[in-house]
């Protein structure tokens, strides 16, 4: 008889598929993700008869050990010596790799082990401060359960298809990135059957679809440049679902999704909506944090709308009253910092070579901080560009009238552009500081994390930082420091956790970087 250690103190389930289990109460995660009610714990220690698997497991590894790791083109028929293969090496490897050191059964597919992965490193669980793509795993096994013919749904193939193009960046699996592609096609024709029918177009299930199809879009660095394929998408499904949507929280977390994928494109891209602000402003909750500041970005967008859409060149009180607008928005942002609770507010710690950073309560917190400060340096840009117009047309009218006294406004109508780019860096500041929690790379404390930190970044996380990240380092004033380490965060997160979009956004960023000398008169600091 051989003792084995302690025995698993995970669920029945857990232990009968062979799999690592968080031993939640009342049910653990994979019995959720799976739909299957969890059958609970064992209370006791027991000693078994060990011999025959350790036996097993030693031939097995050194049997694997002998053919090599043969890792680079995965099947599902694998055979016994890669698996264990894979399980050694995500063992010994660090979460902030990528690797698998969460769910490895030997007995499973490798379908089944990117569904597993994808679902620990994108789904977060929601609670007062909000999680991601929450409600994804029971709508996966709601609509695998109700479909007897489980390939015709969209949302089945949509979640295969980036379950598998993430597990195939993280290992590098060329044979896993083509099933994935495949199935990316499949989703886009069920998709496109969906939304033939007016009832399975407004369904969750089907924006879900488009919510994956466009996180698979930025996991396999496949945009169309920086322009996203399914933000018409988005913006068809939020007009169509109306205001019904918003009545449950599943419905407005997708919206949420959504329109933040798209308002991005509207600020940062400059692109044009194709729905009515005006609508989507009464849709959004003021009292919710993240919703306050998706209005504040909500009335930009309609300010560079107006602005673009005006009489050019515009005279000298239309300019005027873009500065006074731009003003008081900036204003509520800054109001907006002083009513979040205090759990969100950024503490000011020292690392221990005495480095100022700041630390959050989590780091979706930080992720919310990284949005604001970028949404003020568009601001600061923007005010820049306005201050030139005026400060040109200004010149143009005395010139014109070769009398300074015709022209009825002052040089105080202008703006103090030291204290506006003393703000943009504040900002670029702020956020670099941010960095190392945001990464996980220390705790709340500034303390360095170790391997086994209950704090560790998912790729969620990650997710969220890219584009207020790019948008700093392309037009945030960074110093040649502040470059080199937000362009570290963005090639660590597209190589590491393999979201290929981050290496895209570091090579756009580096682009506009060069073309960029100064802020130029109108310029709104995006691709106007």
């Amino acid at each position: 008889m051989v003792y084995g250690g302690k025995p698993s103190t995970g669920c029945y389930l857990c232990r009968k598929r062979k799999i690592k289990c968080d031993e939640a109460h009342p049910e653990c995660r994979n019995c959720k993700i799976y739909g299957r009610p969890c059958p609970g714990y064992r209370p006791d220690a027991v000693f078994r008869n060990e011999t025959r698997k350790v036996e097993r497991l030693v031939k097995n590894s050194g049997s694997a050990s002998a053919s090599g790791s043969g890792q680079s083109a995965p099947t599902s028929d694998a055979s016994a010596s890669s698996v264990v293969s894979l399980q050694r090496e995500s063992t010994h490897q660090d979460h902030s790799d990528g690797s698998l050191n969460l769910y490895t059964p030997a007995d499973s597919t490798w379908e089944q082990r990117a569904l597993c992965y994808f679902f620990d490193q994108y789904t977060i669980k929601a609670d007062e401060d909000g999680g991601h793509l929450d409600y994804l795993p029971s709508l996966y096994a709601r609509e695998i359960g109700q479909n007897s013919d489980s390939s015709s749904s969209c949302l089945k193939w949509a979640v295969d298809a980036t379950a598998l193009m993430t597990l195939a960046n993280a290992k590098n699996a060329p044979l896993l990135m083509n099933k994935a592609r495949q199935g990316y096609g499949k989703a886009l024709r069920g998709l496109q059957e969906a939304l033939k029918s007016p009832a399975h177009a407004v369904k969750d299930e089907t924006f879900a679809s488009v919510v994956l199809l466009s996180l698979y879009e930025d996991i396999s660095g496949e945009r169309n440049g920086l322009f996203s394929s399914h933000t018409a998408g988005f913006e068809f499904l939020m007009k169509l679902r109306g205001e019904g949507q918003m009545d449950h929280q599943r419905g407005r977390d997708m919206f949420n999704f959504a329109y933040t994928h798209t308002y991005v494109e509207i600020l940062a891209l400059g692109d044009n909506p194709r729905f009515d602000l005006e609508w989507i402003l009464g849709m959004l909750d003021s009292s919710n944090p993240v919703e306050q500041l998706m209005l504040s970005a909500s009335k930009m967008t309609q300010l560079f709308l107006s602005m673009r859409s005006s009489p050019q060149p515009p005279d000298q009180k239309t300019v005027e009253s873009w500065i006074s607008t731009s003003r008081q928005y900036d204003v509520e942002l800054s109001q907006w910092t002083q009513t979040l609770p205090d759990r969100w507010l950024p503490l000011v710690v020292y690392s221990a070579q005495g480095e100022s950073l700041l630390t959050y309560h989590r780091i979706s917190n930080a992720v919310i901080w990284y949005y604001y400060r970028a949404v003020r340096v568009m601001l600061q840009r923007l005010l820049l560009g306005l201050n030139k117009t005026l400060t040109t047309i200004k010149t143009a009218n005395k010139q014109r009238s070769n009398s300074p006294e015709s022209c009825p406004e002052t040089d105080g109508d202008t703006l103090n552009e030291a204290d506006l780019r003393a703000v943009i860096r504040e900002m670029t500041t702020d956020t670099c500081r941010s960095i190392p929690f945001s990464l996980a790379d220390v705790d709340s404390l500034g303390r360095p994390n170790k391997a086994d930190s209950p704090l560790q970044l998912r790729a969620a996380q990650a997710y969220g930082l890219l584009w207020p990240l790019w948008y700093v380092l392309s037009c945030g004033l960074p110093t040649e420091a502040q470059v080199q380490q937000i362009r570290a965060v963005l090639w660590r997160v597209g190589s590491n956790l393999g979201i290929k979009l981050a290496l895209i956004l570091a090579r756009e960023a580096e682009s506009i970087r060069g073309e960029q000398d100064d802020i130029a008169p109108m310029g709104m600091g995006f691709g106007s």
